[in-house]
């Protein structure tokens, strides 16, 4: 029988959605995990599952993800503790669907300080690690917006596009140092971020509408695999090259309509 793998995953965001998920597959692989979001009564019930179903280590981080500063004093928690973690999972981010100019201001700086600014700080300071020790694999999840603006999700789907582009980038960069880097595209998957994000379900959608185990399941296979990027279902892979193959005013009037109705 082979022994559990006891590398350590750090998951973002692991309180709901895609998050938990992710805990829930790699804790059946045996690895030790650090879970991490601003829910810290969901995230001791999902540590206490898992501990008692798989038998692993898990350690329980409630931290505001939004502010950088906290990410810094997490980093410094774990090295602390002797934990050096093995993959990271980039998964925390906010979406808010509406017209730009009605949408609070507030709003939408806070949705590019987690899905922008954070991401970044939380993937530098890991991936110094990983440096230093010549290996790590770093997810990074994006979405299927990232692949051109949308109206009435124009902050969103351009934080996603930076997240993409620079999952992209950092893919060349840190191979060359032992580290694999891959973006998650998923497309409309139900995770909970629609209600979250006050966002419209039309019955196009709805049958589009992926469940988070196979979306996690593909991402998972692909960071292992060392891909570059991944993006789940046939349908959302249909799309992709539509808009690489397709005029920009056509496949942007396309998606705004599938997405808003």
């Amino acid at each position: 029988m082979t022994a559990p793998d006891t590398s350590w995953v750090l998951i973002t965001g692991a309180s709901s959605g895609f998050g938990e998920e992710f805990a829930r597959q790699y804790a059946e692989q045996g690895r030790y995990l650090v879970l991490v979001a601003r829910r810290l009564d969901r995230l001791q019930a999902l540590a206490e599952t898992l501990r008692r179903q798989y038998d692993i280590e898990v350690v329980v981080e409630q931290v505001d993800l939004a502010d950088v500063a906290e990410v810094i004093h997490l980093h410094r928690r774990l090295h602390e503790q002797g934990i050096a973690i093995d993959i990271l999972i980039n998964n925390a981010g906010h979406g808010l669907q509406g017209p730009f100019v009605d949408n609070p201001l507030d709003d939408a700086l806070a949705m590019v300080q987690l899905d922008v600014a954070s991401l970044t700080a939380v993937t530098h300071v890991f991936a110094q690690d990983m440096r230093a020790r010549g290996r790590g694999k770093i997810l990074l999840v994006a979405s299927l917006l990232a692949y051109q603006g949308v109206v009435n999700f124009a902050v969103y789907a351009a934080a996603k596009a930076y997240v993409l582009r620079l999952g992209e980038a950092l893919h060349r960069e840190l191979k060359r140092d032992g580290i694999t880097v891959t973006t998650l595209c998923p497309g409309l998957s139900d995770t909970g971020f629609t209600s979250v994000a006050q966002q419209k379900i039309t019955p196009g959608l709805k049958r589009l509408m992926m469940q988070p185990a196979p979306v996690v399941r593909i991402g998972i296979r692909a960071l292992q695999a060392g891909r570059i990027s991944v993006v789940p279902g046939w349908a959302n892979k249909a799309f992709v090259v539509l808009t690489w193959a397709t005029p920009r005013r056509l496949h942007q009037a396309l998606l705004s309509r599938a997405m808003n109705g």
